[in-house]
């Protein structure tokens, strides 16, 4: 506890947690405001970490819908403990990682989901042409207390800091109001919680390493790679005993299953079928993005082109950050087409009237008996935005000089630099 409450362990608690922000707890402080609340309350909550005596404040209990249906339970503590569990957080990884398994993935310094779909494409190009994919049923809802305590136990033999993480786990939830005690789980939305989960789950990744097993995990989605589907059904029985058995945990029979790895996704990416497989987006995910970028340029949105373009830029550019692992680029230059598309859409609604649309295509250059096809046309709006007359008023030049920004075209800066 002495190393946690340490300054400089402090201070760079501190600024991550100020780095990444993030909403307010149940008693409303603000993560800008924690510093200057920590200049005259830090030497009476330091006392208390170092006396075992402190008590960690309830979550706030937020529901974040899933593109699957449903929802995923988050649990924001308060400013307060984010940047204590955080300290703890630092203390703790270089003593637990470097002993975690090579295939285990999600959380972890220096190691990240590229790292996983990598790693799963190389067992696929060697003959592992069957996956078993498990999931577990809401594992941060369902980690047994007792079971995660004796993990950490192992290796962290001071019982302040024992105390600390449990009282972290049995804090409890605000809901409605009212403090609901939690029996089970640890809250997804604390620094510390991707620690815990990659503890509980490091048993089932040293018994699938025991029996040989070629797999990737990351946080609760375990990937398993054999040479057949007889081979695949024996192993996800022996590990769904394993898992419900040992780490008292379910698996979800409903998303897991023994398939080809291209009817599968791992981390929103599937594979082709080739022999030396190719990295590609999964349907699901190709669905996500367009929803995402209906709700965007949606009617309903009242905002100017800009704006709209402006919220279009941030979304795109961080999705393919992430997808930029895809090799299916003729994937990305559809959907590039499909937003522009979208935008055209757009400006035909706001166009509206017939004078409105043939005075405006003249003025981008079109002939205005070629004009007049479009502006009296009783064609829906969606039909006409793909139609010569609209990809010639409004294309690729024309978004150049409004700001949008292209998939394709940050994919291959990415590319190149990588």
């Amino acid at each position: 506890m002495e190393m946690v409450v340490e300054r400089e362990n402090m201070i760079r608690a501190l600024k991550r947690v100020e780095a990444n922000k993030g909403a307010a707890g149940v008693d409303g402080m603000k993560v800008e405001d924690l510093r200057e609340y920590l200049k005259e309350s830090w030497p009476e909550i330091r006392e208390q970490l170092l006396a075992g005596t402190y008590h960690p404040k309830p979550v706030r209990r937020v529901e974040i819908p899933k593109p699957d249906g449903g929802v995923r339970l988050l649990g924001i503590p308060t400013a307060l403990d984010r940047i204590i569990q955080q300290a703890l957080l630092q203390i703790l990884t270089p003593t637990f990682d470097p002993e975690f398994s090579p295939f285990s993935y999600g959380f972890r310094p220096y190691r990240k989901a590229e790292n996983a779909v990598r790693r799963a494409q190389e067992y696929i190009s060697e003959g592992y042409r069957w996956v078993v994919d498990m999931d577990l049923e809401k594992f941060f809802d369902r980690v047994n207390h007792d079971i995660l305590m004796s993990r950490v136990a192992r290796k962290v033999k001071d019982k302040r800091v024992l105390r600390l993480i449990r009282r972290y786990l049995q804090a409890g939830v605000m809901v409605n109001g009212c403090c609901v005690a939690t029996e089970e789980g640890t809250p997804q939305g604390g620094p510390l919680s991707p620690l815990l989960a990659n503890i509980m789950l490091d048993d089932l990744d040293r018994e699938l390493m025991r029996r040989g097993h070629c797999f990737v995990r990351y946080a609760d989605d375990c990937n398993i790679y054999v040479k057949s589907q007889r081979a695949g059904e024996r192993v996800m029985e022996s590990v769904k005993r394993f898992v419900e058995g040992e780490l008292k945990l379910k698996v979800n029979l409903q998303k897991s299953a023994v398939d080809r790895p291209w009817k599968r996704k791992i981390l929103g990416f599937s594979f082709t079928w080739d022999k030396e497989p190719r990295i590609r987006l999964a349907p699901k995910t190709i669905k996500r993005f367009k929803d995402k970028i209906r709700e965007l340029t949606k009617r309903s949105r009242s905002q100017s082109m800009e704006d709209r373009i402006g919220a279009l830029n941030t979304y795109l550019m961080g999705w393919i950050g992430y997808f930029k692992l895809a090799d299916t680029r003729s994937v990305l230059q559809s959907l590039d087409e499909w937003v522009r598309r979208r935008l055209r859409m757009c400006y035909l609604k706001q166009w509206k009237k017939p004078k409105t649309k043939l005075r405006n295509l003249i003025v981008l250059g079109i002939p205005a008996d070629w004009a007049a096809l479009i502006s009296g046309s009783r064609k829906g709006y969606w039909r006409l935005a793909n139609t010569p007359q609209m990809n010639k008023a409004l294309g690729l030049a024309f978004w150049r000089n409004q700001g949008l920004r292209s998939l394709v075209g940050r994919y291959d800066q990415l590319r190149f630099t990588s």
